[in-house]
């Protein structure tokens, strides 16, 4: 699942690349994302389609948990785990509360502050905002699975997936030209993370719904300058690691 930190390589500085790591002819360095999903919230538990329509809900007792074990595990990157990435140096976060509680959380263990950026907040579910599934499908049948498998498919008043994944894009985009050889802690949604991670990796937006992606997991992305992204890590459970 991981890699533990070794030895730097002579006369650079820094860890060597562990076996399977993606390949490259060349000395370039990524900027690196680790992608935080937010604790549970109500929402999650009511397993309600909970988008950037509202700020709401906060963390519940138990995703607070989350939260902190989330921490826990972010602050071991580069140090006894995943030994060939820096450190993190920053911490950035959608605007929705439960994004902000959970960065908070982990900024505070990283002894960082938290910077806030909406490129990186949840899919805008329109009308469907609060639903689930299956209240969904009671009222707009047949539109639900499409919106997950169509790159242009909205729902009503709300973001279509390939919506979601430029905007992610740019996200990204923004963190890679702000500087590599750096570790930015990125805390967003299921969706948003999705589309992030299929971003990087160059897949179709209708693959994406395929990416489990668990309240306070952690994934990785390396983004280089040619595109040629590495996807390091997905979907990892953090609870446990506290």
């Amino acid at each position: 699942m991981s890699e533990r930190a070794a030895a730097p390589e002579p006369g650079t500085g820094r860890a060597p690349k562990p076996s399977g790591a993606g390949v490259r002819f060349d000395d370039a360095q990524p900027v690196t994302v680790v992608l935080v999903r937010h604790g549970q919230t109500t929402m999650t538990v009511a397993r309600g389609y909970s988008g950037s329509g509202e700020p709401g809900p906060p963390l519940d007792e138990h995703g607070l948990g989350q939260a902190r074990a989330a921490a826990a595990l972010v602050d071991r990157v580069g140090r006894d785990l995943w030994g060939d990435i820096h450190y993190p140096s920053e911490v950035v976060a959608s605007p929705m509360v439960r994004t902000q509680m959970t960065a908070g959380v982990i900024a505070e263990r990283l002894g960082l502050p938290v910077r806030t950026d909406a490129a990186f907040q949840e899919a805008d579910f329109g009308e469907w905002q609060g639903l689930t599934a299956e209240e969904i499908e009671a009222r707009w049948p047949g539109q639900l699975e499409p919106w997950h498998t169509r790159a242009d498919v909205e729902p009503p008043g709300g973001e279509s997936i390939e919506q979601v994944g430029e905007r992610l894009r740019r996200g990204l985009d923004s963190l890679l030209e702000a500087g590599t050889d750096r570790t930015v802690v990125v805390v967003s949604h299921a969706v948003a993370i999705r589309a992030a991670l299929g971003v990087a990796m160059g897949a179709q937006p209708s693959s994406w719904s395929q990416l489990r992606v668990a309240p306070a997991s952690v994934s990785i992305v390396r983004l280089f300058h040619d595109r040629r992204h590495e996807i390091a890590v997905v979907g990892v459970p953090s609870e446990g690691w506290s």
